[in-house]
């Protein structure tokens, strides 16, 4: 059928207009209590200390709750990690783009892909950086409680559906990363890899509550 793509668009928008009538006759719902400041500081062999951006990052990220947080092992490698959440009330994704800010910060990316965490059945993303001769290995997602989503449209469909059968669309978005010289990238990508595949497991336990 000729007109089958644009039914299909016009049954999606219907479809949304909908669910957002009925998120507001019922009211959206406000967070209560982001929680995710109680992950612990101490994963795995990893103790954190705590960080933060400059006020006028947090401005543009513009976020419910922010984490940024560098955990080191006892041998003193560092695993970087930034959580932003968003409640349903401000859409529940960042128009953060990974991409276009390291890009935008001057980091060239050699390399970007995806990749299957250990014990995991979900992808997550996958970046390689540089610049002036320092690697940064970067591994990002979306997160929604259990669920771990890599792909911004998968992200706004399960957004949809937690607004219209739960009255809720929050979400946060997860980064890990690891800066190192080239002939460790190996060791480095390992690294993120292993630090991910414990904090996938902890978020849930300490997601934020919305009434």
């Amino acid at each position: 059928m000729a007109n089958k793509p644009f039914i299909i668009a016009i049954l999606i928008l219907a479809s949304t207009i909908a669910a957002t009538m009925a998120a507001t006759a019922r009211g959206i719902p406000r967070v209560v209590k982001t929680n995710l400041e109680n992950l612990p500081m101490h994963i795995g062999d990893y103790q954190a200390t705590e960080d933060h951006f400059a006020q006028e990052i947090y401005k543009v990220l513009n976020a419910d709750k922010n984490i940024y947080r560098h955990y080191r092992s006892p041998d003193g490698r560092q695993v970087d990690l930034y959580i932003g959440y968003y409640g349903t009330s401000k859409g529940g994704r960042s128009a953060h783009n990974p991409y276009a800010c390291f890009s935008g910060a001057g980091w060239a990316i050699t390399n970007s892909g995806k990749m299957q965490l250990s014990f995991q059945e979900s992808e997550i993303n996958y970046m390689l950086t540089n610049k002036s001769g320092m690697y940064q290995v970067v591994l990002h997602w979306y997160q929604r409680g259990d669920r771990i989503i890599s792909q911004g449209w998968r992200m706004n469909l399960e957004r949809f559906k937690g607004l219209l059968l739960h009255n809720r669309n929050d979400g946060a978005f997860v980064r890990v990363s690891v800066n190192a010289d080239q002939q460790k990238l190996g060791e480095a990508t390992r690294m993120a890899k292993s630090f991910a595949t414990l904090l996938v497991t902890l978020i849930p336990e300490f997601w934020p509550e919305e009434r």
